[in-house]
């Protein structure tokens, strides 16, 4: 997607330890013009999936989820990251490990919200080394649910994560996919 990547070019900035930081667009103030234009891609891109719930994990993802999820007219689920008072009943648990914030968390979302019926598509604002989109493909597949493939804003090629998810036969569609990117420079090129 050209305008995403023109817009992580020209706003992005690339920080120490493969990190790039996109808060003034993406993850902290949020172009709402750009959110449109990528969850209507990403309906178009999975138009045919017969999407009947998108699932994302919390936070940065819940704004494209919940964008996607209205231009494709089903509900959308995030996953928590702590289980809080407000969470009750049985629930769907998975460990996941998030390179960004270098910890572990337990990532919950309750029975209640996915069945085996639905057909869901898993959206995040990042894929690096895929980690959470593995925990939430196994919270999926816990509730008897099929996953119809993931939809990333910006994926990081160079980790790897992508190419693993694709070997195992997962549809993932990125709309920007950094290929490399360098901190001393701030050069950074797309596939």
């Amino acid at each position: 997607m050209k305008l995403l990547e023109e817009k992580i070019r020209l706003e992005g900035q690339i920080l120490a330890g493969n990190v790039l930081k996109v808060g003034h667009f993406v993850n902290h103030q949020i172009d709402i013009t750009l959110l449109r234009e990528m969850a209507r891609e990403l309906g178009r891109l999975y138009a045919d999936a017969h999407v009947t719930k998108v699932l994302t994990i919390e936070a940065s993802g819940i704004a494209l989820a919940a964008a996607v999820a209205l231009e494709m007219g089903v509900p959308m689920v995030f996953a928590k990251k702590n289980a809080t008072a407000n969470v009750s009943g049985e629930v769907y648990t998975a460990r996941v490990a998030s390179f960004t914030h270098n910890r572990v968390y337990d990532v919950i979302v309750p029975c209640a919200y996915l069945s085996a019926e639905d057909r869901v598509l898993i959206v995040d604002d990042f894929l690096a080394q895929g980690n959470a989109l593995c925990g939430l493909i196994d919270i999926v597949g816990m509730s008897g649910a099929a996953v119809v493939g993931c939809g990333i804003i910006i994926e990081k090629g160079f980790q790897g994560g992508g190419d693993a998810l694709r070997k195992r036969g997962i549809r993932v569609e990125s709309l920007a996919l950094v290929d490399r990117m360098d901190a001393e420079t701030g050069e950074i090129s797309f596939r």
